[in-house]
């Protein structure tokens, strides 16, 4: 038996639609693989009545069927379902970390990104890697289509999850087709102060690049609440705030020390708002990891 933990991930981040993402230490999932002749799976946790055990439905069952790689797989869920914080992305990701160490296939972690990536086009209908390529290779990374970038970066950030639940083909079709020049210019700006700030470790610019855009914005009318949880972090000591993937999780970037008041000032927003919420006081961290 090989046992994985796979880190929550927030993607997007503002200005890197279907191409940022970064990983994050706190939530997880842990997974449980063992040979058997055919697969099945098991789920237990946060969220678990919502997540199907058919193999051909679910991520972590499609990532063995693509390394033709049949086992019993535990699913053991941290990170809850349609939270807008890599749940699919995580399963996947443990799933192929623990099965490529169960039959010693040889793929490389960028190969199993690609693997996983199928898992993640059960869920939102396209083989998108932004939530698995960190939740694999840790820290930030930016996926384009022929590679994948890794910077390792230490950003402390909350991760507020409501009581809401959008899924993320829902959330695809609010993003415009289209944006205008001065948008795009605007957006690759932002791109760039990002990137530097993770480069750097630096939540005054990572926070920066979090600035809205026409891609991510259009995201937010569908949180309750989001402008006054925004606002109240900005004003807690957040360097930033935008929708962490698909939502309706809203993640704050700021400096160490400021996550306590910056997690309060968010969950008292959402509450006056009358959604319950939840915090996680977090950072960037590492990917996948091989528990025994």
């Amino acid at each position: 038996m090989v046992t994985v933990r796979a880190p929550a991930t927030s993607a997007n981040l503002g200005s890197g639609f279907d191409v940022f993402g970064l990983a994050l230490e706190r939530p997880g999932d842990v997974i449980r693989v063992e040979r058997a002749p055919k697969t099945t799976i098991e789920v237990t946790g946060v969220g678990r009545q919502y997540i199907p055990e058919d193999p051909v439905k679910n991520t972590a069952g499609i990532v063995a069927k693509e390394l033709d790689a049949p086992a019993h797989i535990e699913i053991d869920k941290g990170v809850r379902p349609s939270s807008g914080l890599g749940s699919s992305a995580a399963s996947a990701a443990a799933a192929a970390v623990a099965l490529n160490e169960l039959y010693d296939c040889g793929l490389t972690p960028t190969e199993l990104v690609r693997i996983a990536a199928e898992g993640e086009a059960a869920v939102s209908g396209e083989a998108h890697a932004d939530n698995v390529a960190p939740a694999i290779l840790g820290g930030f990374t930016i996926v384009t289509e022929d590679d994948i970038t890794q910077v390792d970066a230490s950003i402390p950030v909350v991760a507020c999850l409501p009581e809401l639940v959008i899924s993320t083909r829902d959330a695809r079709q609010v993003v415009p087709k289209s944006v205008g020049i001065d948008e795009l210019v605007g957006t690759v700006g932002n791109a760039a102060t990002l990137t530097a700030g993770m480069v750097r470790n630096d939540p005054e610019l990572v926070g920066q690049g979090l600035r809205d855009n026409s891609l991510t914005g259009a995201r937010e009318s569908l949180i309750d609440g989001f402008d006054s949880v925004r606002e109240s972090a900005l004003s807690a000591g957040a360097t930033g705030v935008a929708v962490s993937g698909a939502g309706p999780s809203v993640l704050a970037v700021c400096h160490d020390g400021k996550q306590g008041s910056v997690a309060s000032a968010m969950l008292d927003a959402f509450f006056d708002a009358g959604v319950e919420a939840r915090a996680y006081q977090t950072s960037v961290g590492g990917g996948a990891t091989i528990l025994r």
